[in-house]
């Protein structure tokens, strides 16, 4: 039987059908298709397109999971970029599902975890033995245009989703440099409370390089003409994470200032969750800025920050890390819960 998996986002649609691994249980992209949220009127059309033009000679698909980057209510969900208001029973009836399932975008990710090739994951750090672990706990955590936090139980292939939006837990600056990059955001943003999403993402990259060229030894930076357009466009600034890892990579120095002030965020960020969840099965790095950072990820500065708990630091000597280099991985997981579906 096929099923489909679908990431949906405020930008994109990613829409694929998959069959079982004969092998492996694993699921097998047959088809997939990438759609432009904003060229559509409803995600019923894009789903419709999908199903009656593009997957013609496919067998319909019997279940299905639906990814979705929005708040989510009694199988109901409701993308606010987009004013989509989309309901997993109306989808299953209507496209003739036998199981419909929507679910948080970063909370499906759990589920992909057990079913995860080597050529999709590397290892970032082993853990080492602790006594009475559970082994079955993970967490994952992601940054992209935001930052998402997940936690799971797994045991085989048994898989219990825990979903956490830890991502806006208040930021934390531990030196003087970083008190002055919050009070400023705080300032730029004109609101009382800094998030760690504001500061650990692609978004707040581009904030942090911003706040850096805001100082007179950088008035003459490249980047400075993008910044005084950025008003103007939101396509700029999701172009400017690159830009700044680019030019860090290049030799810039203000760059690669910016670049070590996020990454000690988001390590430090890490520390934090592991410590929260104990996840001794794995602490999982995913999130489009992961493969970019896959070097950054095993540096020296990395692991300072992340190790910089105190008391509690050799507890996370114990707590494996691993990188997520799939960048459907969102997909894929969408993909492994609806195989799962098959059988409810």
């Amino acid at each position: 039987m096929n099923f489909l998996a679908c990431d949906l986002g405020g930008t994109k649609v990613l829409l694929g059908i998959f069959k079982k691994d004969l092998n492996d249980d694993s699921p097998i992209l047959i088809l997939k298709k990438k759609y432009i949220s904003s060229d559509w009127e409803s995600f019923e059309n894009i789903l419709e397109d999908f199903l009656k033009n593009k997957c013609k000679n496919i067998t319909h698909p019997s279940s299905a999971c639906f990814a979705v980057a929005g708040p989510l209510s009694n199988n109901n969900a409701k993308i606010i970029n987009l004013s989509w208001n989309i309901s997993g029973k109306a989808l299953q009836n209507k496209f003739n599902f036998k199981s419909c399932e929507l679910i948080n975008d970063f909370a499906v990710q759990i589920y992909g975890i057990p079913y995860l090739k080597k050529n999709q994951y590397s290892t970032i750090k082993n853990g080492t033995h602790y006594e009475g672990a559970n082994s079955d706990l993970h967490a994952i955590v992601g940054a992209g245009t935001g930052l998402g936090i997940a936690r799971g139980l797994i045991s085989g292939r048994n898989v219990k989703v825990l979903a956490s939006e830890g991502g806006h837990v208040e930021y934390s600056p531990k030196s003087k440099l970083e008190w002055e990059l919050k009070i400023w955001v705080r300032n730029y943003l004109k609101v009382e409370r800094i998030s760690c999403e504001r500061i650990v993402s692609g978004t707040g990259l581009s904030r942090i390089a911003e706040w850096r060229l805001s100082k007179p030894d950088a008035k003459n930076h490249p980047l400075q003409k993008y910044f005084k357009e950025i008003k103007f466009s939101d396509g700029i600034r999701k172009e400017l994470p690159e830009k700044i890892c680019n030019l860090s990579r290049e030799g810039d120095q203000l760059m690669i200032e910016v670049e070590r002030i996020w990454l000690g965020a988001y390590a430090s960020l890490l520390g934090d969750v592991a410590l929260q969840e104990l996840c001794f099965g794995g602490l999982w790095i995913s999130g489009g800025t992961a493969p970019k950072h896959f070097k950054n990820f095993k540096s020296d500065l990395f692991m300072k920050h992340f190790f910089d708990k105190g008391r509690l630091k050799d507890i996370l000597k114990t707590i494996p890390i691993k990188i997520i280099l799939d960048e459907e991985f969102g997909l894929f997981s969408a993909a492994c819960r609806a195989k799962m579906l098959l059988k409810t």
